[in-house]
């Protein structure tokens, strides 16, 4: 039986204010493309201030959230929607904070036995010295924005002497820093596709380090498909992808990011709650693998939609659309 479309105005959630808004731009245009392709009415919507209001200009009734970083990615637009009552694409509010912040994740992988390096937090007002202090395992180490994505700030610290720089521009993203132990082996990302995983990606940057210019310039990264790690090390690491996903209460399309260790070891760094959508994004890249193209890919992320939080009894006096958790598209 043809599945039948998603009706009404579909806006895509685009831009933003946050420090990834080029990426999210060009998340934003591929995926109006897509939909535009496959007979949907797609309102682009930059994301500012106003964007309550564009939305009730434009009269939008689902949301395709591309967006990236604060102010999209990190439960706050999604928390409007579900005031809103707009169903919306991708993880509600409490799982898209969680994945946001690092420090909280890794806290959830640790109370659900998920492998993860150790780590250490660096408070606001803390700086090198304490952060030599509480380090408890050896350089390298990686320092990273507590809320941040793109591998915007994040830096591998070899020595003492580089532990200053780091932490100082770590800080131009957030206050609050995690110190991580370096994981020496391979990068093997799971996307999860509607809670079903796509194939794992083995990433191989020419510098050795996937990084923003890694990730988003053509050619400055190999991307292996299938991934060559043994098929046993495979079978853990997406049943370590797929719990951390669960663990966050994901819902849609996510990457998890995952490190093998020397011996084969699997290693959960962070969930991606909203990942890209460029033409050298991983989603794209393994659902292509998995024989889904990218307009189908964006119309099933769209058709698994939904608002998160039901609405009952006094509170749905006075308000219009659905007030269903479930099945709103």
């Amino acid at each position: 039986m043809k599945r039948s479309k998603v009706q009404g105005q579909i806006g895509v959630l685009m831009g933003g204010i946050s420090a990834e808004r080029e990426i999210s731009l060009r998340t934003g245009e591929a995926i109006i493309k897509a939909l535009r392709g496959r007979g949907y009415d797609v309102c682009p919507i930059d994301v500012s201030y106003d964007v309550a209001g564009r939305l009730i200009s434009e009269q939008i009734r689902v949301a395709f959230i591309a967006l990236h970083g604060r102010f999209g990615e990190d439960g706050t637009v999604q928390g409007m929607l579900e005031i809103m009552r707009i169903p919306y694409t991708g993880s509600g509010v409490l799982a898209s904070a969680l994945s946001m912040d690092k420090i909280m994740s890794k806290r959830v992988f640790a109370t659900h036995g998920i492998p993860t390096p150790a780590s250490n937090i660096l408070q606001a007002t803390e700086g090198a010295n304490e952060a030599l202090e509480k380090l408890d395992f050896p350089f390298p180490i990686v320092v990273k924005p507590a809320s941040e994505g793109s591998t915007l700030g994040v830096v591998i610290v070899h020595d003492k002497d580089g532990l200053v720089q780091a932490i100082e521009g770590a800080r131009e993203y957030d206050h609050r820093l995690l110190l991580e132990e370096y994981i020496e082996g391979k990068e093997i990302p799971l996307s999860v596709l509607n809670g079903q995983p796509l194939p794992i990606i083995e990433i191989a940057p020419k510098s050795g380090f996937y990084d923003y210019h890694a990730k988003y310039t053509k050619g400055e990264t190999e991307y292996i498909l299938p991934s060559r790690i043994p098929s046993k090390t495979y079978e853990e690491a997406e049943q370590a992808g797929l719990e951390a996903y669960k663990a966050l209460g994901c819902e849609g399309c996510a990457r998890v990011d995952m490190m093998t260790g020397e011996k084969g070891e699997i290693f959960v760094l962070e969930v991606n709650s909203m990942p890209g959508m460029t033409e050298t994004s991983l989603v794209p890249k393994a659902a292509h693998f998995a024989g889904v193209d990218f307009p189908e890919l964006a119309e099933r992320i769209l058709r698994g939609g939904s608002l998160k939080t039901e609405v009952r009894g006094r509170e749905r006096d006075g308000r219009s659309g659905s007030s269903s958790s479930k099945g709103a598209l």
